[in-house]
């Protein structure tokens, strides 16, 4: 990688770290409230699924045009994640009492709402940072391959590390606010770079 793209290759490593990290605890706070059956794991890893498509073709559409500022938007993403991400397990409970005995169409529909919109904004950060890097190194498919990679290793590292690690000494709570530590710690990090960026353009 040319040096623009170390930093990036790490943010979006430990980006991909916390996603799975809220997979895997997402989807147990869900089955415990809404049961595990065939029925239920469809449910949830299906909303999982389509809010991660639905935000890649959103990511990409955005950085489609190069005058937009894919970095500042990307930072603003990832704390999006993250402060969903602390008052996530509250709000699952919350619908989860309000819901309770529903129909297998409500309880469907909750699910995929309470994931929408943090799943929106994880699968919206590859086109994201993807256009940054191929602006940067004008080499579409090392970028990709490179990004792919990182993410996928931080989320191979994290399947480990939340099941045999954060859940059995932090619990579910703990374990997202971890993952949201990250989160916005990449954001603010991604935002500085963005405005140091900008002011040397300026300069």
């Amino acid at each position: 990688m040319k040096r623009p793209e170390r930093w990036i290759g790490i943010v979006f490593g430990l980006s991909g770290f916390a996603a799975l990290v809220y997979q895997v605890v997402w989807q147990r706070s869900l089955f415990a409230i809404y049961g595990i059956d065939a029925e239920s794991v469809a449910v949830v890893v299906t909303a999982f699924l389509l809010g991660l498509g639905l935000g890649s073709l959103l990511g990409g559409a955005l950085s489609r045009n190069p005058q937009r500022p894919v970095l500042l938007m990307f930072g603003c993403v990832e704390l999006g994640i993250g402060a969903y991400g602390i008052g996530s397990l509250a709000i699952f409970r919350a619908v989860g009492a309000a819901t309770l005995g529903a129909p297998v169409l409500v309880t469907a529909l909750s699910t995929f709402l309470l994931v929408l919109v943090p799943t929106l904004l994880m699968g919206a950060t590859l086109p994201l940072l993807v256009a940054h890097a191929v602006r940067a190194s004008g080499n579409v498919g090392r970028s990709v391959g490179a990004l792919y990679f990182v993410n996928t290793l931080g989320s191979a590292v994290a399947s480990f590390v939340v099941v045999w690690q954060l859940l059995g000494q932090l619990g579910q709570q703990g374990s997202v606010l971890v993952a949201a530590a990250i989160n916005i710690g990449v954001g603010i990090y991604v935002l500085t770079r963005h405005r140091r960026t900008r002011m040397e353009a300026t300069a």
